[in-house]
């Protein structure tokens, strides 16, 4: 039943998560955690919940664009259970908009390989970095994957190297004059501050880091079958993967360095995690094998909802 729903690119598809992350996504905000806000806030809200809900389409793009899975919805449909399987990412706002942007350039980079217009790429790859850096300082170690991107493609024309550099510099200038005009510029000073310290007492919380080791095991699990699946496959694909499975190191790095009680930016790992899942998925070939993984994938992630609500 889920198979048939869901293993294939239908319109209905859409309405049903889109539906659900909407609904969920208020109710986590009114009922669960019991927020307020005032007219201006909640139109930030609405906002935001845009923004979450474009996503979800960009997701679908990117994956489809670059022919990472096959013609199915799988991957945005673990991307919305995923918000369930982590709740709290929908508080955070700056969660939210980081990976989003980190979204826009991942597509970027993803799309060097058909070796055109390469430096238009990178430097809109570097652009929309140095965005999702405004939310979280330590986005700027997704320059790294830019790097790594130039090295895989078109790593002996040397100014390729240097569009980052502008890309962030064009970035810091917008910056600069957007908080002059609004008298707050003293943001950079106390935004970049890079800590190396991570919150133990967040990882110290058995449900947080149960939670956190398990996700990484399962997702890592996928990504080493989607990795041995890859020797039949070009050597567009293995980059693509290996592109992939890089962001994937550098979300798990940043939500190490970040993440605290009020703070999620486990989301940045979303996409990567959602295709090595997705690839496992694809790779089961029995129908009623494959059916009773996704029907335990969408089970678990509500049942861990309902153990911390009561936990709670």
């Amino acid at each position: 039943m889920i198979s048939s729903i869901f293993g294939k690119t239908k319109p209905i598809n859409y309405i049903i998560l889109l539906g659900f992350l909407f609904a969920f996504y208020w109710t986590m905000h009114f009922f669960v955690f019991q927020k307020t806000y005032g007219p201006e806030p909640l139109m930030l809200q609405i906002f935001v919940l845009g923004i979450l809900l474009f996503s979800i389409f960009w997701v679908n793009f990117i994956v489809k664009r670059n022919k990472i899975t096959g013609t199915n919805s799988f991957a945005i449909l673990f991307y919305t259970l995923l918000m369930v399987v982590f709740p709290e990412v929908l508080l955070d706002n700056n969660a939210i908009f980081c990976s989003f942007f980190l979204l826009l350039a991942t597509r970027r980079l993803l799309s060097i390989k058909s070796l055109k217009n390469i430096k238009h790429k990178i430097f809109d790859a570097t652009l929309w970095i140095g965005l999702a850096s405004l939310f979280y300082d330590w986005a700027l170690l997704y320059l790294i994957l830019v790097f790594v991107a130039i090295s895989f493609y078109e790593a002996k024309n040397i100014r390729n190297w240097l569009v980052p550099a502008v890309g962030i510099f064009t970035v810091f200038m917008i910056a600069v004059a957007v908080l002059v005009l609004s008298n707050n510029l003293a943001f950079l000073a106390d935004h970049y501050v890079f800590s190396l310290e991570f919150n133990t007492a967040y990882f110290y919380d058995w449900e947080n880091s149960t939670k956190f080791l398990i996700y990484i095991f399962i997702v890592g699990l996928a990504g080493i079958l989607t990795f041995l699946k890859l020797g039949k496959s070009g050597l567009g694909r293995i980059v693509t993967v290996r592109l992939i499975a890089i962001s994937y190191g550098l979300g798990l790095l940043l939500t190490w360095l970040k993440a605290s009680f009020d703070v999620f930016p486990i989301m940045v790992t979303f996409f990567p995690a959602v295709v090595f899942i997705t690839s496992y998925v694809e790779g089961i070939k029995k129908p009623k094998i494959r059916e009773m993984v996704l029907i335990l994938t969408i089970l678990v992630p509500f049942v861990l909802l309902l153990s911390h609500l009561m936990i709670k």
